[in-house]
């Protein structure tokens, strides 16, 4: 099989103050740039082992901010429809995106890049496209595909192995073994889902376990993307079965288990949603724990959803309150982080910090601190189902926070890490590469809402979530939606009930 890979992608939260304009693209154009354990990798691993050839073309990421200017997309995607152009005749095109970018114009942005896909390419070429669980699934997208498959975990442990699902599906629909026909199910929800915790964990597990049995093909839950306001937002649920296994209709079969496995879910809906805590009362949590550290995931702030990553509400609080032994990370604040470097470990300076982005980035602190380290270039490790994702974390400095200038110490040091590069936390790297002793920490604050579970959870004596102030509200009612459908839970406790 021949087949051409190439992706778009990034999520856009159309609540942040951060477009995404064309300098904002990060690009892999070469296969030697393929990033070990990543959904580019786990197509190219299943072309090898079977001996099939690739074609890689344009791979560009952003990292999840407000709305993608037009031209940012209409460049890019002309450029990645070229590229297929040039490399026809193929069997198969893979296309790794990840299903909640909006652009100017285009609500559905990935739906507009399948349809043009499946346009060139025409009726008897596979496409297969492969999406983050956070995403909007449309009608759009499954007319133009032939097999969509959606991460299975939160944190996104398995991009790897889902691309690898995909091309198993694809390949096995090119050579006629299989006839894959999907249906959708909205399960009217909006929420934040980890699948660590019991009972989502058991409902993911089942899902695996029901692939490959009575002619289904796939299971897939689109968890969706709040901040992102767009009509076709919220959970779904999609079924792949297989026509030359089910007998009579198969579309009427797919959507049947589309629906079994959506009301599911929905029935889970009051155990599985994170519920997190206001910022005071997830600090009380954290300071009443009988021994550290305690994380404390400050998910209003987690730049993986399109905040600024330089909000202060929690840093004021903690030098407010003097909570010792805390530690935070990570703050983006370019011009902070130049001036750490050239003052030089040791520096004790005046600097004022975050605040930049607007109202939910809170107000510019004023800061008595100390230079601890400088690191140019650092890499976090986000661990994945089969090994771990290296992801730059930009130039990065370590600075002691000794108190708000002009405020009497309250007598707890804070170890805040500044960055160059606008990033959640996904590994301990971010304090470890500092010396920072993990264990050692009371608190340890991380700007992220879930993709820090997999590297602190194993440290953690306890994990909160908190609902800070920021630019990703994590409780939905707070999210100010307007085109979004409201007549779903939480909004509305059974939207299924028409009585």
């Amino acid at each position: 099989m021949r087949s051409f890979v190439a992706g778009i992608v990034t999520e856009t939260n159309t609540f942040s103050p951060i477009p995404t304009g064309a300098s904002e693209w990060e690009r892999v154009d070469r296969p030697e740039g393929i990033v070990p354990d990543s959904s580019l990798d786990g197509f190219r691993r299943k072309a090898a082992l079977a001996g099939d050839e690739v074609v890689f073309g344009l791979y560009a990421f952003a990292m999840p901010a407000g709305i993608t200017v037009q031209k940012a997309y209409e460049d890019l995607r002309d450029e990645l429809i070229g590229q297929l152009r040039a490399a026809m005749p193929v069997d198969a095109v893979f296309l790794p995106l990840h299903g909640a970018m909006v652009a100017d114009g285009y609500d559905d942005a990935e739906g507009d890049l399948i349809e043009r896909v499946r346009a060139l390419v025409g009726p008897d070429v596979k496409i297969g496209v492969h999406i983050d669980l956070h995403c909007h699934l449309t009608r759009r997208m499954l007319d133009h595909c032939d097999a969509l498959v959606i991460y299975k975990e939160y944190p996104h442990t398995d991009m790897a192995a889902r691309a690898e699902d995909l091309y198993d599906l694809i390949r096995d629909a090119h050579l006629g073994r299989t006839e894959p026909v999907m249906a959708m199910f909205d399960c009217r929800f909006m929420g934040i889902v980890p699948t660590n915790p019991q009972p989502m964990r058991g409902f993911v597990d089942a899902m695996m376990a029901a692939e490959g049995a009575e002619g289904v093909l796939s299971l897939s839950l689109g968890h969706g993307f709040p901040w992102g306001d767009v009509p076709d937002s919220g959970a779904r649920m999609l079924a792949i079965v297989d026509a030359k296994q089910v007998a009579g209709d198969a579309r009427a079969r797919a959507a049947r288990v589309a629906e079994e496995w959506g009301r599911r879910f929905f029935a889970l809906r009051h155990d599985v949603v994170v519920e997190p805590l206001a910022l005071d009362a997830a600090l009380d949590r954290a300071l009443a724990a009988p021994r550290g550290p305690v994380v404390i995931a400050d998910q209003a702030d987690n730049a993986g959803g399109g905040a600024p990553s330089d909000s202060t509400f929690v840093l004021r609080r903690l030098l407010e309150r003097g909570v010792p032994d805390a530690a935070l990370a990570m703050m983006w604040d370019p011009i902070v982080v130049q001036l750490a470097k050239s003052a030089g470990v040791g520096a004790r300076l005046a600097v004022r910090l975050g605040g930049k982005m607007g109202p939910t980035s809170g107000d510019p602190l004023d800061l008595d601190a100390t230079v601890v380290g400088i690191r140019d270039g650092l890499v976090q490790m986000w661990p994945q189902v089969d090994g771990s994702l290296a992801s730059p974390a930009g130039d990065c400095v370590h600075l002691r926070v000794h108190g708000l200038a002009g405020t009497p110490s309250s007598g707890g040091d804070v170890d805040v890490i500044v960055t160059t590069r606008r990033g959640q936390v996904l590994g301990v790297e971010v304090f470890t590469a500092f010396g920072i002793d993990l264990t050692a920490k009371r608190v340890l604050v991380v700007k992220s809402i879930q993709h820090f579970y997999a590297a602190y959870a194993p440290v953690a004596a306890e994990v909160v979530y908190m609902a800070a102030p920021g630019a990703v509200a994590p409780i939905m009612e707070t999210i100010p939606l307007e085109r979004a459908n409201l007549r779903t839970f939480p909004w509305v406790d059974d939207p299924f009930d028409d009585g």
